[in-house]
């Protein structure tokens, strides 16, 4: 039988003694579902800026919310806000030079966070794959969503992806802001830091408490694998982990199993047919036997390309944001996490779950055990690109 589930109290403490961070309370977090909520919230933020906008992404390429943005971002800063845009170097190659230039000649300050060099291979490869949105120092957003043609619409069929973002308001947004912050100074167009309103957070009114995480790229350990092994080792009655690419580690999968040893319910939802990296996918279906036959239930989202990255925990925790249950998200790059302690957000973030669960097939374990020698043979080949997913 499962343990009795820590109270938030706990988890608070936990987790503030785990990582240094506290938490911060009075916020309001809202979930924002598919291109249909994510971007009219975001674009609006944007377009009702007084002061100031900071906008952080890795994945920026093509489509017609790709000139949306670029078209809002250039009229903030024309009338006057003021406004800066960091792109990572990998994540948005694919983008039109025509919209960098579109926002430049408005006045945007556009930066480029490790452009690729060659003759630094280790320095490249770690890169940002936050995204972060603040406008005002009084709004933020952060989630998995990207600013491409892949994420317009409702998540319901293969060309629009499924997707969670979150708008956040309290002094969980003076994280966001130092995460932006972290990434900006290294760039050539950082310049002297913009100075910020005076904000009284707490008129918001929020109920969540929660701590933001800052997880920088690593040659070992990070504060994201922190955070992944943390809530794994604590969960007492379920945990929940939708992500597009689930390449664990050996202690994450180590983890997982203990978890369901001890009578946790563990589920995890991950991409089906449609997912944009192939080597992935096979990546991931190395790691499903031994998890499925611990008890883990492995479900395949069918619908489309599942992007959310979201865990829940005992029906108490959330652990949102940009990060991956990959090497990379736990090894390589700068993420940003954000753990609330909200008993109405984790109740419908597990509606959704529930929503897609019902939208995906389960991972059967004789079918695991059945799959033909090719199949092996790819997972394994995998194996020593899996540290590069």
């Amino acid at each position: 039988m499962a343990m009795t589930a820590s109270p938030p109290d706990s988890w608070q403490r936990l987790l503030e003694t785990t990582l240094g961070v506290p938490f911060t309370e009075h916020n309001t977090v809202e979930p924002l579902r598919n291109g249909t909520e994510i971007f009219p919230a975001m674009l609006d933020a944007i377009e009702r800026a007084e002061s100031s906008v900071d906008f952080l992404t890795f994945v920026y390429w093509t489509g017609d919310v790709a000139n949306r943005f670029a078209d809002t971002l250039a009229a903030a800063a024309r009338r006057g806000v003021a406004t800066r845009v960091l792109l990572d170097a990998f994540g948005a190659k694919r983008m039109d030079s025509s919209l960098v230039e579109r926002m430049r000649s408005a006045g945007v300050r556009v930066g480029w966070f490790r452009p690729l060099q060659w003759w630094r291979p280790v320095w490249s490869t770690h890169r940002t794959h936050r995204k972060v949105l603040i406008v005002d120092g009084r709004v933020g957003f952060t989630g998995g969503v990207g600013i491409a043609e892949e994420w317009e619409g409702d998540g319901d069929e293969p060309g629009s992806w499924r997707e969670t973002h979150f708008r956040l308001r309290g002094p969980v947004v003076d994280g966001l802001a130092a995460a932006f912050l972290g990434n900006w100074l290294e760039t050539d167009e950082a310049g002297p830091a913009m100075r910020r309103p005076t904000i009284t957070h707490a008129a918001t009114g929020g109920a969540a408490r929660i701590q933001v995480v800052r997880s920088a790229g690593s040659f070992g350990w990070s504060d994201a694998a922190t955070c992944f092994r943390t809530v794994l080792e604590r969960a007492r009655e379920r945990v929940r982990i939708a992500t597009p690419y689930f390449i664990p580690d050996a202690a994450c999968s180590e983890l997982l199993r203990q978890a369901a040893a001890r009578d946790v319910r563990v589920e995890i939802l991950v991409p089906g047919p449609y997912i944009d990296e192939r080597l992935a996918r096979i990546g991931a279906r190395d790691h499903f036997e031994p998890l499925v036959t611990a008890g883990i239930e492995i479900r395949l989202f069918q619908p489309t390309m599942i992007h959310a990255k979201i865990i829940t925990v005992d029906r108490t925790l959330a652990c949102i944001g940009s990060a991956n249950f990959n090497h990379r998200s736990m090894r390589k790059d700068d993420e940003i996490l954000l753990h609330a302690l909200d008993e109405a957000l984790v109740k419908a973030l597990d509606d959704d779950f529930d929503a897609d669960l019902a939208r995906a097939d389960r991972v059967d374990l004789d079918r695991c055990k059945r799959r033909g020698p090719t199949k092996r043979l790819l997972e394994w080949a995998t194996r020593p690109l899996q540290r590069e997913m």
